[in-house]
């Protein structure tokens, strides 16, 4: 089956990318932004008659991260099958279960949960509401009318670790967390290790915020860690992250020179490549999009677990990492993409 995942996937990805007139022969991944051409795409209109619905955490859909990948693959599905999407934002954990129940007594034909946050409460919608459809992405919900989809963020961490390790000068590296919660430590696992890999006297200062929806948390976080002498720093933080951003750029108008790396979606495309080494990109947009399109084809697989890596191209690095990471570092990158796909390398998923 995820074979099957992983062949869907990356016709849907490269789909995607021929539609938006971006798709390139490269090693490396491409961003998951939608361009004006993919929006102008014809659809089919096979999605008509449905209704697909998602509830994101606290981090928001406009995150422009983790949330707003996911929201932009089910936007995607509407310019391509006509289909009806919505989404809810969720202010607390106490919203989960609430918006969750309104897709599903609205009728949607799948409703999604954005997030390990939302385990429990699609674990108790779906119970509650057996001939439902639901989804989940980042964490496992055990139940015949559920479909989880999961990453393997480490993989993807590795590689962004092995840029941060060969391009640092101070040979001080940061790394600002959310919520401290399973998915994240897959994030600083990764990244760790990649970064002793190839700078194994490098020093590494880890910081979990607590949230995924505070940019002032992230933005001191991160002025913490510049402080100290670090000058790139990787984010697994939602909205938190965009923080991290702008201590950089208020580093760069003082003529100070930082980096950060991104996360799930490129982002540089959000905050310039002035201060974006490169960016860990986790393909929520086209989970998103194929499960809900399996949905509308009558081809829904309630109670599968589907989990994406480098060898599915659902972790990687956008191929704008060329900008500002040497032919070099990305050949060496590409080496260590290999032996992590043919098993020679095994990526821890905790630190």
């Amino acid at each position: 089956m995820k074979k099957i995942f992983s062949t869907v996937l990356m016709t849907v990805t490269v789909s995607a990318l021929v539609i938006s007139g971006c798709a390139k022969k490269e090693e490396t991944n491409t961003g998951s932004s939608a361009s004006p051409a993919a929006s102008a795409a014809a659809s089919d209109n096979t999605g008509k008659d449905f209704k697909i619905g998602m509830v994101t955490d606290i981090g928001g859909v406009n995150d422009k991260s983790f949330n707003q990948s996911a929201w932009e693959g089910l936007t995607l599905l509407k310019k391509q099958t006509s289909a009806n999407v919505k989404n809810l934002e969720s202010k607390s954990d106490a919203d989960y279960t609430p918006n969750l129940n309104q897709f599903v007594k609205d009728g949607y034909n799948l409703t999604w949960g954005i997030g390990f946050l939302m385990g429990d409460a699609v674990k108790t919608v779906a119970t509650q509401n057996p001939n439902a459809k639901l989804a989940i992405i980042d964490n496992v919900v055990e139940a015949p009318n559920v479909e989880s989809v999961t990453f393997s963020e480490q993989e993807g961490s590795f590689l962004v670790g092995v840029v941060a390790g060969l391009t640092t000068k101070t040979n001080k590296i940061g790394f600002v967390g959310g919520i401290d919660i399973p998915v994240i430590k897959r994030f600083e696992a990764g990244f760790v290790a990649g970064v002793k890999a190839v700078k194994p006297d490098a020093k590494i200062q880890i910081n979990y915020t607590g949230a995924f929806d505070k940019p002032d948390l992230g933005k001191a976080a991160a002025a913490t860690i510049y402080n100290d002498g670090a000058d790139i720093i990787f984010h697994a933080a939602g909205s938190t992250g965009n923080g991290v951003f702008n201590e950089a750029k208020d580093r760069a108008k003082n003529g100070k020179k930082v980096w950060v790396i991104g996360v799930d979606k490129d982002q540089s495309l959000e905050f310039g490549d002035e201060v974006t080494l490169t960016s860990m990109l986790k393909r929520v947009d086209s989970a998103v999009l194929r499960v809900s399109k399996d949905v509308i084809a009558n081809k829904f697989q309630g109670g599968k677990v589907v989990t994406l890596g480098l060898k599915d191209d659902g972790v990687g690095l956008p191929e704008t990492s060329k900008k500002n990471v040497s032919a070099d570092i990305l050949k060496k990158v590409d080496e260590y993409k290999a032996k992590i796909i043919s098993g020679e390398i095994k990526v821890p998923e905790k630190p």
